[in-house]
Formats: structure tokens, sequence, C-alpha cells
């Protein structure tokens, strides 16, 4: 299996107050750039979507891809351009996950695909503190084509009922001493993440 990471970064980020949430700092690094460092030992490369600018992202020195279909249609649409970016890499495999997560497990990758194996499934989904995240998981690039006509002919957007559609495994992770699945999505819970990572930089 050869896999490319593909960091979904083109959310709007509305309750942040707008802009590219994955920038923001903590411990004195994007929250973007703690994504890349957790993901960059699991996997064979990595790129990152995101819409608009990509001049914006040139210091992480990592390919940018935008959506394919227009008017902002949500992480399945980043999943769709990741999918299409990996199988130009010739990748088998991609790994998504969202670009304000900066805490990811190290052995993301290697459970998911453990588990996908044993449960003879298509699509492996990570979970932890009794939620599923979706956007969180391992996809063969073999169902772009089908992914692309539930989105432009379907007019599908939800990441979970793509997924229902095929076999698939949720992999729980535990939830401490931190949930590595939390995510940034308004200004206290920065103040939670930098509290992790100071953790994190003790230990």
């Amino acid at each position: 299996m050869t896999c490319i990471g593909v960091i979904l970064a083109g959310g709007l980020a509305r309750r942040m107050g707008g802009g590219d949430k994955p920038l923001v700092e903590i411990a004195g690094q994007p929250i973007l750039q703690h994504v890349i460092d957790r993901l960059t030992p699991q996997c064979a490369s990595l790129a990152i979507n995101a819409n608009g600018d990509p001049a914006r992202f040139s210091a992480l020195g990592l390919p940018v891809v935008p959506d394919s279909v227009e008017d902002f249609a949500g992480p399945l649409a980043g999943v769709l351009a990741g999918m299409d970016f990996a199988a130009e890499s010739g990748a088998s495999d991609m790994l998504s996950a969202p670009g304000d997560t900066p805490f990811l497990p190290a052995d993301l990758l290697s459970r998911l695909e453990a588990a996908r194996t044993r449960a003879g499934a298509r699509i492996a989904v990570a979970a932890s503190n009794g939620r599923i995240h979706h956007a969180v998981a391992l996809w063969p690039v073999a169902l772009r084509e089908e992914l692309r006509r539930a989105l432009v002919e379907q007019g599908e957007r939800r990441v979970s009922a793509f997924i229902g559609r095929f076999a698939s495994v949720v992999v729980d992770w535990p939830s401490q001493p931190y949930d590595p699945f939390f995510n940034v999505n308004r200004p206290e819970d920065l103040a939670c993440a930098v509290a992790i990572a100071k953790e994190e930089s003790r230990g």
C-alpha cells in the first residue's frame, strides 16, 4: 500500500471569525504545521487541500490542491481533490485529516490500515470519546469516480453518508490524557490546544 496524506484546510472558519484557522499559531507554529509533523512519518507524501491563493501556505513547502467542485462543497470535495492528487501520484490509498487537529496519533495510519484489512472493509474511520470523526479516514483511491458522481450528479455533501455506501470499519482511540482528534473550532479551543501543547512539551 502506498498512502498519501491530504490535510483538509478548505473550511471557512466561521466560528473563529473567518480567515485561515489552520494558520493560527500554537506553541510558536501554525496548527497546520503540527498536523504536518504528525502525518509526515506515516505517509509517503502530503498535500494540503485548500481554496484561494495557495501562496499563503508556501512556507509549509507542500503542494496545495484546490477543490474541483465549486461553491465550497465541504470536506467531501476536499476528499475528492485529495483522491485525484493521490491518483496522479500513483498512490493506492489516501489518508484524510482536518487541518485544525494538531494532536493526531502517531499510529493513525497503521491502525486504520490494520483494521480495514481485518474487517475486509473499503474505508476505515477514526473515532474517540464516543464520536466518529468521518473526515479522519483511510480511503482507497479507486473510489474517486464514485465520489465524483456523488458530489457532482447527486449533490451529496455529507462525508458520513458517502462512507455509509461502502463497507467500513471504525477504529477507536482513547481520549486520555487528551483527545487526539481535538480540533480548534472556537477561540476558546485555542487556549485548550495551547495547554495540551505545553503538557506535551513537558512530557
